[in-house]
């Protein structure tokens, strides 16, 4: 039977490289575009026309949007999660979309192979490799990328050779867009100390001087956002138009400097203006309708759950118990947080909610209240103290 081989495929120089050698390895190729939100339609038209001129015998365009979200966004937003509280798991969570996307076309084909175009120095190789061998285990792994160990230079001169030219880019900076947010790589990110230049972000310079306080007010349903100023989106159409509102004002900004998988320190800038204003808003509104010890199992809870999704656990049963434990935490999370967009930063205004847990009539902080008396204050306060009364009189020297 002949081998046949389906390939996760950007159109760019490593895959379109991975395209003509897995043919003449005497495999047949089929690719597979997933968009998780990076790609304009023009660079959707230009992938699908590259594919058979490189010799793919079929070529995929797959929309994993929605699924992005049900599947894995939406429990970082339960979970309020932000790397380092800084990043968002943009990257991490698309990845892992691509790949199950990846593994169902070739399923349905009947393929023989999976194949990746990532190299052997970052993160994706790991989140791919463990994605397709956790889905597909009987299915042949290759990564001509990595296995050769080729240079970007030696790619290039072999696409030169079958006609294809690919020339050496330009651009300082290296620029990874999807839906959830945008990573920005360049030389300032190879080492601790330098700082990226507005101008290496999306949405470029900004000028503070000439962006006014804007109003914006955020909806959500047991934790799904759902409406912007009153506007009810689906979350597909609800986050691009955050992302648009706040690249404006440079929101979601940063260099975040973490661990990667293979246990080196990294250093990656970001741009996700949609991830920050929900994640913000709502922890806020969990502030008002969730139990001081949710939160604090909400945090602890969300934070392990987005280390699994990053780091390439996600396949782990324990990130169905910890979604399980995230989804049943949002039953009440329903209510509007009223926000003010700064230059840079946002501050929150506001948040109301059917659920709220403070409620006036009932309980106030300070001198007003109607749940206990003066008398049973005190004594609380008594007794709430006495293990550390009997702790330091029993460490007291004889």
């Amino acid at each position: 039977m002949k081998k046949h081989v389906v390939l996760a495929f950007s159109g760019g120089l490593d895959t379109s490289f991975c395209v003509i050698h897995l043919r003449e390895q005497g495999y047949e190729v089929t690719s597979v575009t997933v968009n998780t939100g990076g790609f304009s339609t023009e660079e959707m038209q230009r992938i699908e026309k590259l594919s058979p001129k490189l010799g793919a015998q079929a070529h995929h365009t797959l929309d994993a949007r929605p699924e992005l979200f049900d599947h894995y966004l939406r429990y970082l937003v339960y979970g309020n999660v932000l790397r380092g509280n800084l990043y968002p798991l943009s990257v991490s969570a698309e990845r892992v979309a691509q790949a199950a996307k990846v593994v169902a076309v070739a399923k349905t084909i009947g393929a023989t192979a999976l194949a990746h175009g990532s190299t052997g120095a970052g993160n994706d190789q790991v989140r791919f490799d463990v994605a397709f061998r956790a889905l597909a285990p009987d299915l042949e792994l290759i990564t001509p990328i990595r296995t050769l160990a080729l240079s970007r230079a030696e790619e290039r001169a072999f696409l030169g050779k079958h006609g294809f030219e690919f020339p050496e880019k330009t651009e300082h900076y290296s620029v990874n867009e999807g839906m959830w947010g945008t990573s920005v790589g360049g030389r300032e990110t190879l080492d601790s100390w330098s700082a990226l230049p507005e101008a290496a972000f999306p949405g470029g310079g900004i000028d503070a001087a000439k962006l006014a306080p804007q109003p914006l007010t955020l909806g959500f349903k047991q934790g799904v956002p759902v409406a912007v100023d009153g506007k009810l989106l689906d979350p597909v159409a609800l986050i691009p138009e955050l992302n648009s509102i706040g690249r404006k004002y440079g929101i979601g900004r940063g260099v975040h400097l973490g661990d990667t998988i293979l246990g080196i320190k990294g250093r990656v800038g970001f741009e996700a203006p949609a991830a920050h204003l929900l994640i913000g808003a709502h922890r806020e509104l969990e502030k008002l309708v969730l139990t001081g010890k949710q939160q604090f199992w909400k945090d602890t809870l969300g934070s392990l759950y987005g280390q699994l999704l990053h780091e390439g656990h996600f396949f782990d049963p324990l990130a169905r118990d910890l979604e399980a434990f995230l989804a049943s935490s949002q039953s009440r999370v329903t209510g509007e947080v009223k926000l003010t967009l700064y230059p840079r930063t946002f501050a929150v205004d506001g948040v109301r909610s059917p659920h709220s847990l403070m409620d006036a009539k009932v309980a106030s902080y300070g001198e007003a209240n109607r749940l206990w008396s003066g008398a049973e204050a005190a004594g609380f306060a008594k007794l709430y103290g006495v293990q550390q009364i009997l702790a330091l009189r029993a460490g007291e020297v004889k």
